[in-house]
């Protein structure tokens, strides 16, 4: 039976690659006062625009049960084995979504093969997940198999960030364990990072460009000893950042380094300004 890749909206994979391997995805919603979105149906810069107009942070919703019930339906209907990987079950709730409508298509559906993978994470540490799987498809193997070297890539992957100010991380109630640098004084710069699907605090400097380099010199520590996979610069609403960011890591690997925008239902919890870098290594970190 042919394998299908389901995934959600915050992973972020070019939309390229999402077409070359024929991925889905189920978008999530963000909601301000008096409208509602889909993230797949607005663009970045209109979301970020309409974002620092508003005097209050808007909220995010995963996709409605219904909705994701459907979307495995049709799968199983043509006769697919379905592989869905999501974000984290810490951050959202679509990945529990995605379980009852399972277990309501199994009662259906007894033969349906449909497996959920929670990738801890999200933005390119779930779309580097998602792809690994898609290519293992691609290259035809069977889903136990695509299932094991998934969740081998997410032991063996890591993201690190630095958010312009925590206030949208502290009203989303996305900050986990970097709760502790509320109230500190202004000049800290944090560098957060994802443990065990919560965010978490990684060091924190005194300066942007300090945070950089300490995200840098974590990335060729563990690339040294592990070996390079893939690498990818995030930013959030912050092109200019992202691009002089992927130069310095460029230069330490001497190859061409791509650049992700972040949507708008994680920009919600982390906000505009916020630069990251998320890889994977050729063994276990």
């Amino acid at each position: 039976m042919p394998i299908k890749i389901i995934t959600d909206s915050t992973s972020y994979i070019n939309a390229d690659l999402k077409e070359k391997y024929d991925i889905s995805i189920v978008s999530l919603s963000v909601i301000f006062k008096d409208e509602e979105f889909k993230e797949i149906n607005i663009e970045n810069e209109t979301f970020y625009e309409k974002l620092g107009k508003n005097l209050s942070i808007p909220t995010s919703s995963q996709p409605p049960l219904a909705e994701m019930y459907t979307i495995l339906e049709n799968q199983v209907i043509d006769n697919n084995e379905v592989v869905c990987i999501f974000m984290s079950s810490d951050m959202s709730g679509t990945y529990s979504n995605a379980c009852l409508a399972k277990s309501m298509i199994i009662e259906k559906y007894p033969n349906a093969v449909i497996e959920i993978i929670d990738s801890r994470s999200n933005s390119m540490q779930l779309g580097f997940a998602v792809l690994t799987a898609a290519r293992a498809v691609y290259e035809g193997k069977p889903i136990d198999e695509v299932i094991n070297i998934t969740q081998d890539n997410i032991k063996r992957s890591k993201f690190m960030f630095i958010p312009d100010t925590l206030e949208y991380l502290k009203k989303g109630g996305r900050i986990g364990g970097a709760s502790a640098l509320l109230g500190t004084i202004f000049q800290i710069k944090p560098i957060l990072t994802v443990i065990n699907g919560k965010t978490e605090l990684f060091d924190k400097v005194r300066t942007k460009k300090r945070a950089i380099q300490t995200m840098v010199d974590k990335f060729i520590e563990d690339i040294t000893k592990h070996g390079l996979g893939e690498v990818i610069i995030h930013h959030i609403n912050d092109v200019e950042g992202a691009i002089e960011f992927a130069k310095i890591v460029e230069k330490c690997i001497g190859k061409k380094v791509d650049i992700a925008p972040i949507g708008p239902v994680i920009g919600t919890h982390v906000g505009p300004g916020a630069l990251g870098i998320v890889y994977y290594t050729e063994s276990n970190l």
